[in-house]
C-alpha cells in the first residue's frame, strides 16, 4: 500500500502501489502544466464508508511513498483513461484497472485446439 501525502495535512492518503504509480503519472502531467484539479476516489473497505475529494494545486507540496522498491510496468491505457477523468470538470476520479489480456505486454493469443 502507497502513500499520497498532500500540503501540510498530517492525514496520509493510503493508495495501492500500482493505482498510485498510474495516478503518479496523470498527475504530474497535470501539475507540470500549472493546471490545477480535484481527485476523488472511493474509501477503501478498512476505512469508514465514503469517498473522498481533494482540490491538486501546483503551488502545494505532493509526494508520493510506495512500499514496493521496483516500478510497476505502467498500462497505456489504465493512465489514459486516468487523463481523460482528469481532462473532465469533474477531475481525476481513481479507477480500477481494466486488464485486456490483448493489450500485455508478451502475451500469446490463445490457441483452441479442434
Amino acid at each position: 500500500m502507497g502513500t499520497l501525502y498532500y500540503g501540510d495535512s498530517g492525514t496520509p492518503i493510503g493508495i495501492e502501489d500500482r493505482a498510485l504509480a498510474h495516478l503518479k503519472i496523470a498527475i504530474t502531467t497535470k501539475l507540470r502544466r500549472a493546471e490545477s484539479f480535484t481527485l476523488s476516489w472511493q474509501h477503501p473497505e478498512d476505512e469508514p464508508r465514503g469517498r473522498s475529494t481533494i482540490w491538486l494545486h501546483p503551488s502545494i507540496s505532493l509526494r508520493f511513498v510506495f512500499d514496493d522498491p521496483e516500478s510497476p510496468e505502467l498500462s497505456r491505457d489504465w493512465v489514459e483513461e486516468l487523463m481523460r477523468s482528469a481532462n473532465s470538470t469533474g477531475g481525476i476520479i481513481l479507477i480500477e484497472e481494466h486488464i485486456d489480456p490483448g493489450h500485455l505486454v508478451g502475451s500469446q493469443p490463445e490457441h483452441v485446439a479442434g
